[in-house]
């Protein structure tokens, strides 16, 4: 600002001044009143989606979808950014592949980062998992957690499964030779169970020497052996689910690895199976089929193999699924969604999907009891 030599052109310009001040605290009060969440930024409203839909009785409700670090309530320090001019961005997620969860720390695999994502829904914390001590990552796939909280991820670049603890700190690796190309890993035990594509088996490692001890190829009719199996679950039997990828199906084998059925079939029709892709198991014995083809998942009884119920569809509306590839069942966190729900629907367990495009990344479903009759 130029300063004259005449008081009066001094007198004028300190009044300036002091308007000019009064203004830039009105305004930095007003910044700051927006920056601290005094003004609220509008958020999208997801619409209730139930299925199978009113009149019919409702088991599954679509409640919400993680996209962001604020989807779980991340608090950002607005203060710290309008001080120093710095605006941190917004973490996301962008391709999530796979998902599980340890306690309230839900572990994503996002293949985009090519990196392992970490949600913690108590602490309110969004980060990435340090893999500094195993080095980088090249094609993570699946994930698993065990019951003693260790992690273990399927790496096909690295030809590897890699091993984190309780602290999620890296240990070891499980490897089979140069061509092992595991997509897919699942423990139970001792036995670690790794989905190897490349020569279409699936590995059994001891989880204490690291060794191979057995090799499951598959045996189920039509079809014979297993085609580019590509997605593991395991039961609270033991019992071993492979999606058998080119055969359009999944196989089931008990803890012995012996064959005992298959679920699905090729065709474009209910139960059928012409892109399977990431799959779970409940504790009531159903087989939860995720199909990138239809885009939506399929609920299947698993000793008969009937399909009971189909839920998510390809679209932008609440619940809508894009080329889905993996699900997760999570009995632990309910009292971190539960709002979302329905009065009138009770929540037993949580259903997590990953979807690689589109506008829900990880779509949070509850399955549950309702009480509202069958009307709106």
């Amino acid at each position: 600002m130029t300063i004259g030599p005449s008081a009066m052109l001094f007198s004028s310009t300190q009044q300036r001044r002091s308007a000019q001040s009064a203004s830039s605290l009105i305004v930095a009060g007003l910044l700051l009143a927006l920056l601290s969440g005094c003004v609220q930024t509008q958020r999208l409203e997801l619409e209730k989606v139930f299925y199978p839909r009113l009149p019919e009785t409702p088991r599954i409700q679509f409640l919400t979808a993680i996209n962001s670090e604020e989807d779980i309530g991340v608090e950002r320090d607005n203060f710290k950014e309008f001080v120093t001019g710095k605006v941190q961005p917004v973490k996301i997620i962008a391709r999530p592949w796979d998902i599980d969860h340890s306690g309230s720390r839900l572990y994503i695999v996002d293949k985009t980062f090519r990196r392992i994502l970490v949600v913690d829904l108590k602490a309110k914390e969004f980060d990435f998992f340090s893999t500094d001590l195993s080095g980088p990552l090249v094609n993570p796939g699946g994930i698993f957690t065990s019951k003693a909280g260790y992690k273990y991820l399927a790496d096909r670049g690295r030809g590897e499964i890699l091993e984190f603890d309780r602290s999620d700190r890296f240990t070891r690796v499980f490897k089979d030779g140069d061509q092992f190309s595991p997509v897919d890993v699942v423990v139970d035990g001792d036995r670690v169970y790794a989905c190897d594509v490349q020569r279409s088996e699936i590995k059994v490692f001891d989880r204490v020497s690291g060794i191979v001890v057995q090799t499951i190829t598959g045996s189920g009719e039509p079809g014979g052996s297993l085609h580019t199996p590509s997605h593991l679950a395991i039961d609270d039997r033991g019992y071993i689910y492979v999606t058998d990828f080119l055969n359009f199906r999944v196989q089931v084998f008990d803890n012995e690895g012996i064959f005992v059925r298959v679920i699905g079939e090729p065709g474009d029709y209910p139960g059928s199976m012409p892109r399977p892709k990431g799959i779970a198991v409940d504790r009531d014995n159903h087989l939860y089929a995720i199909d990138s083809a239809f885009e939506l998942v399929q609920i299947f009884d698993i000793d008969t193999g009937e399909v009971l119920l189909p839920f998510g569809k390809f679209g932008s509306l609440s619940g809508g699924t894009w080329l889905p590839a993996g699900i997760h069942i999570d009995y632990d966190n309910l009292e971190h969604f539960s709002k979302f729900a329905d009065p009138r629907f009770h929540l037993k367990y949580l259903i997590y999907v990953a979807n690689q495009t589109g506008p829900f990344k990880i779509n949070v479903y509850g399955f549950g009891d309702w009480s509202g009759g069958n009307n709106n």
